[in-house]
């Protein structure tokens, strides 16, 4: 680091939030898109983890991506896509994708920076009501779906799959630079 003082080369939150949720589309595409050129008995197969397929760790994916969505536009009810219907994995993977892709029009259109400072307040899906603001939310959100991205990594791996596509941050970065 240059040893620049605070504030001076600084990036506005929400153009910072803006390019995470578009990183968080474009991995989501790369992960995605190898796990269906993968067997279609992979999808579905067992494997220790918080949720123990592809298959189910991508639907809680698109069903937490979902939930807060709709949390953010004030919806009284959450709608869960798993509870909406039974899809397959390509519909799982298309649901989370056409989610993801909904994050960056919100943050650019729908909130300024004093949106992304201002309270959220929501209830989880136990009915407990919380507030927070918005951009710790939107953090969340991110880095969940990161979190989750690298549990396919690995169930991938131990299902033998060795095309891994990277989704390290850094290299959506110098391609978007």
């Amino acid at each position: 680091m240059n040893g620049s003082h605070r504030g001076e080369n600084t990036i506005a939150m929400k153009e910072l939030f803006s390019q995470y949720a578009a990183y968080n589309v474009w991995a989501h595409h790369k992960l995605l898109y190898q796990i269906q050129q993968m067997e279609e008995q992979h999808w579905y197969a067992e494997v220790p983890s918080s949720f123990n397929s592809l298959y189910k760790t991508i639907l809680h994916m698109w069903d937490a991506e979902s939930g807060w969505f709709q949390r953010m536009r004030l919806h009284e009810k959450i709608v869960v896509p798993s509870d909406s219907f039974d899809p397959s994995l390509k519909d799982a993977c298309n649901g989370l994708i056409q989610q993801s892709m909904q994050w960056e029009p919100l943050i650019n259109e729908g909130l300024g920076e004093e949106g992304l400072r201002s309270s959220l307040v929501y209830k989880n899906s136990r009915g407990e009501v919380f507030q927070q603001p918005v951009h710790e939310v939107l953090l969340h959100v991110f880095n969940h779906s990161a979190y989750h991205r690298g549990q396919l990594v690995t169930m991938m791996r131990q299902l033998g799959e060795t095309n891994i596509p990277q989704t390290d941050f850094i290299l959506f970065a110098r391609k978007a630079g």
